[in-house]
């Protein structure tokens, strides 16, 4: 699905492609949450492992639908990089990719840095789209590797890969 866009200062316009299919009566904005929009977030992330952001680390990006926040995606600043976690979407609003829709816009932000993860498994063909590939968790930087102490070595036991995204290999949404 495309979209033509025009824009007052080139006045060519230009197909983009769509990234989600939203029914039409619903606006979906998708942006960095401020501050003052951290609560939110832990509203929506009670469910997921009760999620909290920081402001003095975190970086939070969301989708909301019609005013309400329905998904969401964080990345928190550690020594060695920068860890992409919390992607969440609320169950009633899952399958109309608003997961890709925040880890997009997380993924335009921050592309400057290294972004580290620790894929579920099952997922890490939805990341490959974004850029990042699979490491051995030997690669992750050691702040982003504590978190997964409790496995003891064995993250397959976990379901978990680890992934990284270089820094510097450029934006996701480049226009046409």
């Amino acid at each position: 699905m495309t979209a033509v866009i025009t824009d007052p200062f080139d006045p060519a316009p230009r197909i983009v492609p769509v990234l989600h299919n939203v029914p039409a009566c619903e606006l979906a904005v998708v942006k960095e949450l401020t501050v003052s929009e951290f609560s939110l977030a832990a509203t929506v992330w009670k469910d997921y492992h009760e999620t909290n952001g920081d402001p003095a680390q975190d970086r939070i990006f969301g989708v909301f639908l019609d005013g309400v926040l329905v998904s969401l995606a964080r990345c928190r600043r550690h020594g060695g990089g920068l860890e992409v976690d919390g992607i969440w979407t609320l169950p009633s609003h899952r399958g109309h990719r608003f997961s890709s829709m925040a880890v997009g816009a997380l993924v335009e932000a921050c592309h400057y840095d290294d972004l580290y993860m620790y894929a579920v498994s099952h997922l890490t063909g939805f990341y490959v789209r974004f850029g990042f590939i699979p490491i051995p968790e030997k690669d992750l930087p050691a702040t982003i590797r504590e978190r997964y102490t409790w496995a003891a070595g064995n993250l397959e036991g976990a379901e978990v890969q680890p992934m990284v995204r270089k820094a510097g290999i450029g934006t996701i949404f480049l226009p046409s």
